[in-house]
C-alpha cells in the first residue's frame, strides 16, 4: 500500500529483508521537567494500523516523524507522518529501489536512507526536502547497514565479517571506530559522541547476558562506556544529553548516565494485539515518544 502524497511543507525548526514481520507504530505523550522523564499514562494511540511493515521511526522535528514501509509488493518507501494535520505523505515513491532509515541531515535540507539499489547495493543517499533529485552521498563505501550524523558526516555501521563503525573524516581518512556493533547508532545530544551498543563481548549481570553501551567522541577520539545496555534489547535513544531509554518486552526504562548506571521502570505499555517493543524516537522536545510494536 502507498501512503496518499499530500502537499505538505516541511517545518525547519544488517542486511534488509522484505520478509519482515508486521509492525506498527505507537505514539505516546511524555513530559520532561526539571530533569525527570515520564510517560502520561493511557495516552498510548496507533499511528499506523495495517497488516504490513511500518518500523524505523525518526524525528525530523517535533512535528513530523519519518519512517520505512513496505508495501504489498515488498518495497520500502520512506514515509512522514504530520502531527499538526494527521497525514502521511510519501518521501520516495521508487518502484526497484527501497528506503530504509531515514534522518534528517545535520544542515536539514535532506531525508538521508540507506538505499538498496536495483543492483541490490546498499549504500548511504541524500533525498531532498524540497523533492528535489536524490543524491548519492558515499559511492565507495558499503554495504551500509545503519548510521547517525555528525557534523554533516555519517558514522556508519557496514556490514561484513566482522560488521565495522567507520567515519569518513575526509575521503582519504576513514577510521575504523569499532567492530561487531548492535543494528542502533546515536548520537548523543550536546556532545561530539556517536554511541552503540558493543555486540563483541557480553557481560553477565544478576545471571543475565547484556552487553555493554559505549561511545566514540568525534572531536576527542576518544572511546568511552556508558555501562550496560537492557538485557538483550537492541535499540536505543537519547532523551537528552544525560537520559538514555530503552524497552524490554513491553517494559520502557530509562538511565541516568551523569548520576546512576541502574535502570529504572517508567511504564508498561500494553495495546491490544501487540507484542513487543522493538524501536523507539523521542521528539526533540521531549513530549512525544514513537514506538515500535509488533502485531501477534
Amino acid at each position: 500500500m502507498k501512503y496518499t502524497l499530500c502537499l505538505l511543507a516541511f517545518l525547519f525548526t544488517g542486511v534488509f529483508s522484505h520478509a519482515q514481520s508486521s509492525c506498527d507504530l505507537i505514539l505516546l505523550e511524555t513530559k520532561k521537567m526539571f530533569g525527570n522523564f515520564s510517560v502520561i499514562p493511557g495516552s498510548a494511540q496507533k499511528l499506523t494500523d495495517r497488516d504490513g511493515y511500518d518500523n524505523q521511526p525518526s524525528f525530523l522535528n517535533n512535528d513530523q516523524v519519518a519512517f520505512s514501509s513496505i508495501d504489498e509488493n515488498g518495497n520500502s518507501d520512506i514515509i512522514v507522518y504530520s502531527f499538526d494535520t494527521e497525514e502521511f505523505m510519501n518521501m520516495t515513491r521508487t518502484e526497484f529501489k527501497s528506503e530504509f532509515s531515514p534522518r534528517l541531515t545535520d544542515c536539514g535540507k535532506y531525508i538521508s536512507a540507506v538505499t538498496v539499489e536495483e543492483d541490490s547495493a546498499q549504500r548511504l543517499w541524500l533525498y531532498p526536502i524540497n523533492f528535489g533529485e536524490p543524491e548519492l552521498l558515499y559511492d565507495d563505501i558499503e554495504p551500509v547497514a545503519y548510521y547517525a550524523w555528525f557534523n554533516n558526516i555519517a558514522a556508519m555501521n557496514i556490514l561484513g565479517e566482522p560488521n565495522k563503525l567507520v567515519y569518513p573524516y575526509s575521503r582519504e581518512n576513514v577510521v575504523e571506530l569499532a567492530e561487531n556493533i548492535g543494528n542502533c547508532i546515536q548520537k548523543r545530544p550536546k556532545t561530539s559522541e556517536i554511541t552503540y551498543i558493543d555486540k563483541g563481548t557480553s557481560v553477565v549481570l544478576n545471571g543475565k547476558e547484556t552487553f555493554e553501551l559505549k561511545s566514540y567522541d568525534l572531536e576527542e577520539k576518544i572511546a568511552g562506556n556508558h555501562g550496560v545496555a537492557l538485557g538483550q534489547s537492541d535499540d536505543f535513544t537519547w532523551i537528552d544529553k544525560n537520559t538514555l531509554i530503552m524497552a524490554k518486552g513491553q517494559e520502557l526504562y530509562i538511565k541516568k548516565v551523569n548520576k546512576s548506571m541502574e535502570w529504572e521502570k517508567i511504564a508498561v505499555v500494553s495495546m491490544p494485539g501487540y507484542g513487543d517493543i522493538s524501536r523507539l524516537a523521542a521528539s526533540p522536545r521531549g513530549d512525544k515518544l514513537v514506538l515500535v510494536m509488533k502485531r501477534k
